[in-house]
């Protein structure tokens, strides 16, 4: 029977409830007061501090119709790094096809932070700012 760190099913959980746009199968894997960090300079940018603020966020994606697919990822006891695609379905050519990688701090069997990297700031930033003004 092959095994998987915690960290990685605690990771693998969120990724299911945030593609099930479950909030209440998001909120049993983070800390309640996680930090989330958005780089750029776009609407969306900067630190989400605390589950609501987090939640609110993810809220604001699903207006770009924005869904996260997980590539590849590595672990050890305190941390998990992801790499994913992210896109949008708008249906239109504005939509957003981007890479990301996700630091994810693991606390208490709870993702107590999070640093995102995007492959392409520029991009990410264009994106939003066109959909959030």
């Amino acid at each position: 029977m092959k095994q998987t760190h915690p960290n990685l099913d605690l990771i693998h959980g969120f990724f299911t409830a945030y593609g099930n746009n479950d909030s209440v199968g998001i909120k049993k894997v983070l800390d309640e007061n996680i930090k989330w960090h958005i780089p750029g300079e776009h609407p969306l940018s900067g630190t989400k501090n605390g589950v609501e603020e987090v939640l609110e966020y993810f809220k604001q994606l699903g207006k770009g119709s924005f869904k996260a697919e997980p590539i590849v990822m590595g672990v050890n006891d305190t941390h998990v790094i992801d790499c994913h695609r992210n896109w949008s379905n708008l249906g239109n050519e504005e939509n957003l096809d981007n890479m990301s990688c996700l630091l994810w701090r693991i606390e208490n069997n709870k993702i107590k932070e999070v640093h995102n990297f995007p492959e392409n700031q520029k991009v990410v930033n264009s994106f939003f700012q066109k959909l959030y003004g």
